[in-house]
């Protein structure tokens, strides 16, 4: 899979996958209580957008955590768009596959990149998080 390639549209019938599009929605508004709320309190969340800054991978643990995350995210790109072509229910996973729209604060350069993530659950709320800028890695770690 490159990141040429266009992705069709899963229905997205499943509960799994309606969890995973509400919070996607939420974040997308910045809206942290409503993410929270279906997070489990032991969420691990690990986003790709801190190696877009040329950071390190960082693992962000409970709520606290997450809410810290959304913090400097949004410090440093406050626009931030994510829309998902495909949605998967795997039981207890979910991989959602499409493209991210940041603009960064202090240059005001758009991107566009592919961008998925794959995500577990435990007791109907999302217990792990990892999203990818290569949709082709986030398919190989979901059937891991």
């Amino acid at each position: 899979m490159t990141a040429s390639e266009t992705y069709t549209v899963a229905p997205m019938a499943s509960e799994n996958a309606r969890l995973a599009q509400l919070v996607l929605d939420a974040y997308n508004r910045w809206a942290v209580e409503p993410v929270l709320s279906e997070l489990d309190p032991e969420i691990e969340w690990r986003p790709v957008i801190p190696m877009l800054l040329g950071g390190e991978a960082t693992v962000y643990r409970g709520h606290d955590d997450v809410r810290r995350m959304f913090g400097e995210i949004r410090d440093a790109f406050p626009e931030v768009r994510i829309e998902l072509a495909e949605v998967r229910d795997l039981g207890d996973r979910v991989i959602g596959i499409g493209h991210m729209e940041t603009r960064g604060k202090a240059s005001g350069v758009v991107t566009d990149t592919p961008w998925a993530f794959v995500a577990h659950l435990r007791d109907d709320k999302l217990l792990r998080v990892q999203t990818y800028l290569n949709p082709a890695e986030a398919l190989a770690d979901a059937d891991a």
